[in-house]
């Protein structure tokens, strides 16, 4: 497998960049947020927990005797505006490019399948840093359960400079297969034999398959069709302008899906426009019908004329960025009455963006429904089965 000189270079600088980040200035604002320090207390080997238990109506122990249609729709009503938008979308159409990644082999027939316990138990993980708001446990142990696969899913914090020790850990001690989650999306992808057609335009990993033969790494992309799976059928995509918050691999994933919709404009918000050209051209290479742009973030934003806002940064979430906005509400005010902002943050539910949305009777949709959706691809692909996307969605919402 040829390596690939920009991801290399930047897996170096990554590894370089924890001693950076623990002598770097605290930041109180907006994009900025993202460059704080990171304090992350359990060792990397160690299974992480939540940093925090937050105190929601979806809390584990007020759910146990709620059916679960009342969960989900409770959850709805949150994010229903005065437009009555729901956020509940369908499967995406089959058609779009890369929409389906490449089958795995099924070794037998789901309904036929040997009870729990007498399987091998699969072992599966999730790497990135810092991950102690991670809930993905929940989803994919759900999931598992609803196809009587016995599993194991684990949360193993990897900060970047451990990556390569972290593989390696991983295929010398059982596991299946595992996700990929920020900031690894990029680097992991110099580790991999072989990456699925899923991933190819993306160029960032999210799911990672390990052959129990060969050991051999095969990386694919489910972030693509779970993004696109989250956006309500009854919003328009065809000809819209979107706005991008971030240009890592959440951004290249939603990028990848509006551009099989479609889209007519790209405005990219970034806080380098020099260490973006790079990925601004090979994207107007990529989708020659578009027009991509490139614009600072922390400069003040116009949005009047887009009908898409994406944050695809992770400020907002539950850590140290948590309460911060990539966008301000002056800047929001800018966006027409029927635009849609979509904060792919899952933890906490509603972040500053989405109450700034709300405040404003925007329509909006946080990343609750993105992760559940990738969350199903991936297991199908380790799998060959089709989970209970409603089991998965539970699950998440009883642990948030």
């Amino acid at each position: 497998m040829a390596i690939n000189k920009e991801l290399l270079e930047r897996y170096k600088a990554m590894k370089a960049a924890k001693t950076e980040q623990q002598s770097s200035p605290q930041h109180k604002t907006g994009f900025a947020a993202l460059s704080q320090t990171q304090t992350v207390t359990e060792k990397s080997d160690i299974k992480s927990q939540p940093e925090q238990q937050w105190n929601t109506t979806y809390s584990q122990n007020s759910q146990q005797s709620m059916p679960q249609n009342e969960i989900i729709n409770n959850y709805n009503s949150q994010f229903t505006t005065s437009q009555s938008f729901m956020t509940t979308a369908p499967m995406p159409e089959t058609s779009d490019i890369f929409s389906q990644p490449t089958e795995v082999p099924i070794t037998h027939q789901q309904e036929n399948c040997p009870p729990v316990s007498e399987q091998k138990i699969k072992k599966f993980a999730l790497i990135g840093y810092p991950l102690g708001h991670s809930m993905s446990e929940y989803i994919h142990l759900a999931g598992f359960k609803s196809v009587g696969i016995n599993a194991t899913y684990e949360i193993i914090s990897t900060p970047p400079e451990e990556l390569s020790d972290r593989i390696k850990y991983l295929r010398s001690n059982g596991y299946s297969g595992f996700n990929v989650t920020i900031p690894l999306k990029l680097p992991v992808s110099l580790f991999l034999d072989e990456i699925d057609p899923s991933a190819g335009i993306v160029n960032a990993i999210n799911t990672v398959v390990i052959d129990p033969n060969t050991n051999a790494l095969r990386g694919y992309n489910t972030d693509v069709k779970g993004f696109i799976s989250a956006i309500p059928s009854d919003f328009p995509l065809y000809n819209k302008t979107v706005a991008i918050l971030g240009t890592g691999g959440a951004a290249r994933a939603a990028i990848t899906a509006l551009a099989q919709k479609q889209v007519k404009e790209f405005r990219i918000y970034t806080r380098n426009i020099a260490n973006s050209l790079e990925l601004i051209d090979y994207l107007r290479k990529t989708f020659s019908n578009i027009t991509f742009n490139s614009y600072q973030i922390d400069k003040f934003k116009d949005f009047s004329d887009v009908n898409l806002l994406v944050n695809a940064t992770p400020i907002g979430m539950s850590g140290s960025t948590v309460g911060y906005s990539p966008a301000e509400e002056d800047e929001l005010r800018t966006l027409p009455n029927d635009a849609l902002i979509y904060d792919v943050v899952y933890n906490p539910k509603k972040t500053n963006l989405i109450r700034l949305a709300q405040k404003l009777n925007l329509k909006c949709i946080n990343g609750v429904d993105m992760l559940v959706w990738q969350a199903y691809e991936a297991q199908k692909i380790w799998t060959g089965r089709t989970p209970d996307f409603k089991d998965m969605k539970i699950a998440l919402l009883e642990n948030l």
